[in-house]
């Protein structure tokens, strides 16, 4: 059975710490079972799989933006991409179709959808093995897996099992968030929570969305990818499919989708700089270089980041999705491949536009070799070795250089251990989408610079 993690999404709710580019799934703050390190849902999860032997059968799924945030937290692993965020029914799709055109599997192979921001024990994914042989004893089009509940609530969808044959349960109904008073009496009928997993043979997706008009091929599909309705999987296919099982779980799952629930899992009350003194089910975030502190404060949730401050009541912070709506701009801290970069300051002058950031790069990474066409970058080494690739020369740098890119000029920089820079952005307009790579690999790099490597002397002048 293969797997895929749906690592989708872009949150608000977990603000300021997750964004467009950093959505809660890779915040890290739960601690590793082995180290108690932190690391984030994605880390946890895919390790999770490593330990009941399904790793190598799972795919991640996730869009464009999130590809190199992924591989920085996971490494090289199977990746399915998202032409852009549509919703769980065109990102589960697409990626159907790309296992049976690109990776050759045979129609009849099953495979099960997982969302990758619960917070479960192995259990759970042992569970998920037990979906394949219940789609292979039964004659269902699709197999779910349902929470068994522990209290009647208003936040998760319902699914409502009606007769059993060969202790097989059929689905009679699925409820959408329902008042808790209903909950019981769903509960009561032996309802289950909807945790979004589902399995199906790849064969009947693809009937499926032939049926009803739809590309049923990987390049097909993600030719009009973005002119697939924007809609849950569960509401486009799961609701409308006839001959559905489920199959119960009972264990830990919990939806970490607030501050509320996700602290209840960090294993201390303080990450980062700052001291809480007299402080009662309070929890503190700082990803900033300055301290924060917090007194005799009980119940609260503050978190520091570049991208904005949040001090708020637990409870309340549910309700964050709708109250920074407006604050929604450009990330400002990113993990990327080959490290993370922080904006430390944006100004807008009469000659243009200056953007400084803070840029750290891993031990062995590099960027790609690349070139802008509306902006000049300069590079002050602040800490460590590497090599920078200008045009068609190599030469190393270390803390003190400082490189100057001009606008069009091909450019690319290696960390030989871990590498600290500011990097200061001017230009007309300064956007991400200014950019032209032509090579990812430090080796495609190097055969591209046909003079070779030269001195940091024969170079002086690019290196200020």
């Amino acid at each position: 059975m293969k797997i895929i993690l749906l690592s989708g999404g872009s949150g608000k709710r977990l603000w300021p710490m997750s964004n467009e580019a950093r959505s809660k799934q890779f915040l890290k703050v739960l601690p590793d079972k082995e180290t108690g390190q932190p690391v984030s849902m994605l880390q946890r999860v895919w390790k999770q799989l490593e330990d009941v032997g399904m790793q190598n059968n799972a795919y991640v799924c996730a869009s464009k933006a999130q590809w190199e945030l992924v591989q920085s937290q996971l490494g090289e692993i199977s990746f399915i991409q998202e032409p852009a965020r549509r919703d769980t029914f065109p990102a589960i799709s697409l990626a159907a179709l790309y296992l049976l055109d690109r990776e050759g599997i045979s129609p009849d192979e099953v495979v099960a959808v997982v969302p990758v921001d619960h917070f479960v024990e192995n259990h759970y994914f042992q569970q998920i093995v037990r979906l394949e042989q219940v789609l292979q004893e039964s004659s269902a089009d699709m197999v779910l897996m349902g929470v068994v509940p522990e209290e009647p609530t208003s936040k998760f969808g319902y699914i409502v099992p009606g007769e059993s044959t060969d202790g097989i349960a059929w689905v009679e109904q699925f409820v959408e968030k329902p008042s808790s008073d209903i909950a019981q009496k769903l509960m009561d009928r032996g309802a289950l929570w909807n945790c979004g997993v589902f399995a199906f043979r790849l064969s009947f997706l693809r009937h499926w969305l032939s049926s009803r008009g739809y590309q049923a091929t990987y390049q097909g599909l993600r030719g009009q990818f973005l002119e697939l309705p924007k809609r849950s999987f569960d509401y486009e296919v799961v609701e409308k499919t006839g001959k559905i099982a489920v199959l119960p779980y009972r264990g830990v799952w919990k939806d970490l989708g607030t501050w509320a629930s996700l602290s209840e899992e960090m294993s201390q009350p303080l990450l980062g700089s700052g001291v809480l003194k007299d402080c009662q089910e309070t929890h503190v975030l700082n990803e900033l270089g300055i301290p924060v502190v917090a007194l005799g404060v009980q119940g609260m949730m503050i978190a520091a980041t570049p991208d904005g401050i949040l001090v708020a009541d637990k409870e309340a912070s549910a309700h964050l999705k709708d109250v920074v709506e407006p604050f929604q701009g450009r990330p400002m801290y990113e993990e990327r491949r080959w490290g993370s970069y922080r904006v430390l300051d944006y100004q807008k002058l009469e000659e243009g536009e200056v953007l400084t950031k803070w840029i750290e790069i891993s031990p062995g990474c590099n960027l790609s070799y690349q070139k802008h066409f509306h902006r000049t970058e300069t590079w002050t080494i602040l800490e460590g070795h590497g090599e920078v690739a200008l045009d068609n020369r190599i030469f190393p740098i270390g803390a003190g250089d400082v490189v100057r890119v001009y606008a069009e000029q091909w450019h690319a920089i290696r960390a030989l251990d871990r590498l600290k820079l500011v990097e200061v952005q001017r230009g007309s307009e300064l956007i991400e989408e200014d950019i032209l790579r032509r090579y990812m690999e430090w080796r495609e790099i190097v055969e591209a610079c046909s003079l070779g490597r030269e001195s940091s002397i024969a170079v002086s002048t690019s290196v200020l």
